[in-house]
């Protein structure tokens, strides 16, 4: 909300697009925007204004697009005083093309899209508007946002204090929300039925019907040929994470699968917000991207409540620990770490592994012209074999362990709390 409210008072904004997977809250959060913000709502959803869909055949002449905004509406579209809001914006073509028009024709105009497939836009041949538009993406809840959702701001507020000491004093009670955290995942509505209901039975159920509805889309918006390959490739994620070796194998999806048939499916995934990527890079340099092996990746999904659910993993087992659960769990907490990574906003993530060994670290991070390492670990496990031959081999200025220990600081090295690896990038800029 306050980078909605920055780009609101911006005398030079840009149409905004926001992007983010299905149901993570993009139209709730535009019209909350709306109605806090503007004195009118023009509220236009292109999946179900089927009248409008061809609005923008004809030309791209704002007026006219203006006036039929109003008349679909019934508001007043005054610049300044009425946000225009085109949700499922990918479903009328040429739509995301006419921003460019908004931008350079009619700026006074206040205009905010948003699209669950917004990606997809890009493969159908559609002309994007680079340079004309700005973004912001949303993600899941944070695990700050999840204890705020559920009315822990003092737990949420004593993280970001960082004072070390009285947090130690409440590590319990912050563990037991972190694995809660790990079953209900950061959906908002996940979120939202475990504060009212606290029944895991009915967050499951809400974290059942959202991988329908991502499986629907599999079916309603990707190419009949390629929809069999996205639905394999999703459905693997589970087990290939659940590896001692995380790398995407396509191999382990049927015998004999090569990248290249499944390269549109995976394009369609990550594009749709529902995965994310995460490179193998060959050596630590400035900047990673330059050193990034596209053919060594781990996949991750966009929440780790949807892995639970996918895994059919019973809270007991989560809540309570079991023996045969640690692989899994393993890489729920990657999952989990990672996931908090994508919400610190400019922060490139991606992964080492040394060529010919088994060592291998987590996660790499770029942040203010330095390379993090971060290792993860599940429990209260110390032991940090990967990182030590990762610090010997190229020095690192500051390395990270997560795990549930408490925060301590070493010569070489910082244990994070799981529960506060929001706070890395303040760690390191210590």
């Amino acid at each position: 909300m306050r980078e909605l409210e920055k780009w609101k008072s911006n005398p030079d904004r840009k149409p905004l697009i926001i992007r983010g997977s299905r149901q993570v809250g993009k139209t709730w959060l535009m019209k909350e925007f709306a109605a806090r913000q503007y004195q009118h709502t023009a509220y236009i959803n292109f999946e179900s204004s089927k009248p409008l869909r061809n609005l923008f055949a004809e030309d791209y002449d704002v007026q006219r697009i203006i006036a039929a905004v109003r008349i679909e509406t019934g508001v007043p579209v005054e610049p300044g005083k009425t946000l225009i809001i085109f949700d499922e914006i990918q479903e009328a073509e040429g739509a995301v093309t006419s921003l460019k028009y908004f931008h350079e024709n009619a700026p006074h105009y206040h205009i905010i899209s948003a699209g669950s497939l917004l990606g997809m836009a890009t493969q159908r041949n559609v002309s994007f508007p680079v340079g004309m538009v700005e973004f912001l993406d949303l993600f899941p809840l944070n695990f700050e946002e999840f204890l705020r959702g559920l009315g822990h701001q003092s737990l949420a507020d004593l993280i970001l204090s960082e004072e070390w000491d009285l947090i130690r004093n409440f590590r319990i009670k912050l563990i037991q929300h972190l694995r809660s955290y790990y079953y209900v995942g950061g959906m908002p509505e996940a979120v939202l039925t475990h504060g009212k209901k606290n029944d895991l039975r009915e967050v499951r159920d809400v974290q059942k019907n959202i991988l329908i509805a991502y499986e629907n889309d599999f079916s309603k918006h990707a190419p009949p040929e390629v929809a069999p390959r996205i639905r394999m490739l999703w459905n693997s994620i589970p087990a290939q994470l659940a590896k001692e070796n995380k790398k995407f194998i396509y191999n382990a999806l049927k015998p004999g699968a090569r990248s290249k048939d499944y390269e549109i499916a995976l394009s369609w995934l990550v594009d749709s917000g529902l995965v994310h990527q995460v490179f193998r890079v060959s050596k630590p340099g400035i900047p990673l991207k330059a050193y990034q092996d596209i053919s060594a990746f781990k996949l991750f999904i966009t929440d780790a409540g949807l892995l639970c659910a996918m895994g059919d993993v019973d809270p007991r087992t989560l809540l309570e620990g079991n023996v045969i659960f640690g692989e899994f769990k393993g890489a729920l907490t990657e999952q989990y770490v990672l996931q908090q990574l994508k919400t610190i906003p400019g922060l490139p993530v991606y992964y080492w592994s040394a060529e010919r060994s088994t060592s291998e670290i987590d996660f790499l991070i770029q942040h203010n012209g330095r390379v993090i390492p971060v290792e993860v670990k599940a429990e209260e496990n110390l032991k940090a074999k990967s990182l030590k031959v990762y610090s010997q081999k190229f020095s690192p200025a500051t390395a990270i362990r997560t795990s549930m220990s408490d925060f301590r600081r070493g010569e070489w090295m910082i244990n994070l709390p799981l529960y506060a690896i929001g706070k890395i990038t303040d760690m390191i800029d210590d």
